[in-house]
């Protein structure tokens, strides 16, 4: 019977239940836990939750504030590159222009200098023409001269005489070439 009262005490305490005593005791021993924890380490978790939001927003705020600033100087070197590609073009267009009208100087003083020299050779070739016709004259004339003088018999040693057959003689030559031509 004995051992009958013991289990029916034994059925009365569920294992699930605690005793009353532990339950207190767990119930003091949790809320000074829950006490210290609130008191000494809530504030500073809750502060250092405060500051890394705070961190974390100011640092979005600076990374937008340099990304609207990186924009406006990526902007600004575009346009400082477009105006740089249009000075480039204009330079090239004024050192083609400038190529263009050097190239027409050059072709006009090279044409003007070719003028010159052939003026001046045909000059030359005209004094030379002219200084070899007159040699030609004389020694034509020396030899006709002293041809005719064989032929005819006599002397021409007379200048003025000389000089008109001499003459006659050129002018027979001048109407042949013309009538051969």
């Amino acid at each position: 019977m004995s051992q009958l009262l013991t289990i029916a005490a034994a059925e009365t305490e569920s294992p699930l239940i605690p005793p009353i005593p532990e339950l207190v005791i767990g119930l003091i021993a949790f809320v000074i836990v829950f006490g210290f924890l609130a008191k000494k380490l809530l504030p500073n978790i809750n502060k250092v939750l405060e500051q890394r939001r705070e961190a974390i927003e100011g640092g979005i705020e600076k990374a937008e504030a340099a990304q609207t600033e990186a924009q406006s100087v990526l902007e600004q070197y575009k346009a400082q590159l477009a105006e740089a590609r249009h000075e480039a073009a204009r330079l090239r267009q004024e050192a083609q222009e400038q190529g263009a009208t050097l190239i027409a100087e050059m072709r006009a003083e090279g044409q003007r200098q070719r003028e010159e020299i052939i003026a001046a050779g045909h000059a030359q070739i005209e004094v030379d023409r002219r200084t070899a016709a007159q040699a030609l004259r004389q020694d034509v004339g020396h030899l006709a001269t002293d041809l005719a003088g064989k032929l005819v018999g006599e002397s021409l040693e007379d200048h003025a005489r000389q000089s008109r057959v001499i003459d006659r003689f050129l002018a027979d030559l001048e109407e042949k070439a013309e009538a051969a031509r």
